[in-house]
């Protein structure tokens, strides 16, 4: 599982970031890549990863303005001529759909594979076997939503020798006693899964929080995440101008993950009128409130590791 950074700037694209965009590499859960926002050139952004769209089969639109959507027609339509043919799900607020079908429809784009999309509101949006998808109403000056991404709990390891010891040599017997919770042997003896398999593989958990005001009622959403991704348009000295454009600032991000048990939060969607020599500042003030605090920039890459 890996985050990778196609657009980390708010409002217009700089010369340093662009707008909104992140990739969840799901490759090896899934064989899949999860996009989260679209904004404009965010297909230029991918040439310059390893990224193929044909992988990406969700995409998640925290709110409809244009930094955030802007890029989601042109990446849709390059879809059908680089071997993109399976399904493809756009989840997001009331009004994507529109969006999406009144810009292939004006344009006479035609797409050579299936395209659903799915207006979202508060509680699971998705869920399937490994993973389930929470959406949260944010505090924004349109609707705008963050995500809860968890991956489900794997089952534990087969313990091998307990079975040797036991007498079972490795054979087809092993994968049913990790399969099945009762598995009765020729001989009449029984075997309990649950005797023969290690503690469960905790699954991880990301969030990410589209944009929105600071709000103490959010701790219980990302209470406990490997990985928060909060934007952070705003240094600690523009709080009132945060305030008054429904953003926050980096210091309200990293205070949030502090009282929430998160073990890293990464700062994304920084105003331009923050250049390179600022990001020192950016990050120093957050890390006096939580130390485990990274800013991402436009194509940086972060691994979440599977739990022990």
């Amino acid at each position: 599982m890996e985050v990778i950074f196609l657009g980390t700037g708010a409002g217009v694209p700089s010369k340093e970031r662009n707008v909104s965009a992140i990739a969840l590499s799901l490759l090896q859960e899934l064989n899949s890549i999860w996009l989260f926002d679209c904004g404009e050139a965010t297909q230029h952004q991918i040439l310059r990863t390893s990224i193929k769209p044909r992988k990406i089969n969700k995409i998640f639109i925290t709110h409809l303005h244009g930094d955030h959507i802007y890029g989601l027609p042109g990446l849709l339509s390059s879809r059908s001529f680089q071997a993109g043919e399976g399904l493809l799900t756009v989840y997001g607020p009331k009004g994507i759909s529109e969006y999406i079908h009144t810009c292939l429809d004006i344009s006479g784009t035609h797409l050579n594979y299936p395209l659903k999309t799915v207006e979202i509101n508060e509680g699971i949006i998705l869920e399937d076997e490994k993973f389930t998808v929470h959406a949260k109403l944010l505090d924004h000056g349109i609707p705008s939503y963050g995500f809860r991404i968890t991956e489900k709990d794997k089952t534990g390891e087969l313990l091998v020798n307990k079975l040797m010891d036991t007498g079972i040599e490795p054979g087809p017997i092993y994968s049913q006693i990790k399969n099945n919770k009762m598995v009765q042997l020729e001989d009449g003896q029984t075997l309990y899964q649950k005797d023969f398999i290690g503690p469960k593989k905790e699954g991880r958990v990301i969030c990410i929080l589209g944009d929105t005001r600071s709000q103490k009622d959010y701790g219980e959403f990302v209470e406990g995440a490997d990985l928060l991704i909060h934007e952070a348009t705003f240094t600690s000295d523009k709080a009132e101008l945060a305030q008054s454009y429904f953003h926050s600032t980096n210091t309200e991000a990293a205070t949030l993950a502090a009282r929430s048990g998160v073990k890293q939060l990464l700062l994304t969607h920084i105003s331009s009128r923050y250049q390179t020599e600022d990001d020192q500042q950016i990050i120093e003030e957050a890390r006096e409130i939580f130390s485990e605090t990274y800013l991402a920039k436009d194509f940086s890459r972060f691994l979440i590791a599977t739990k022990n």
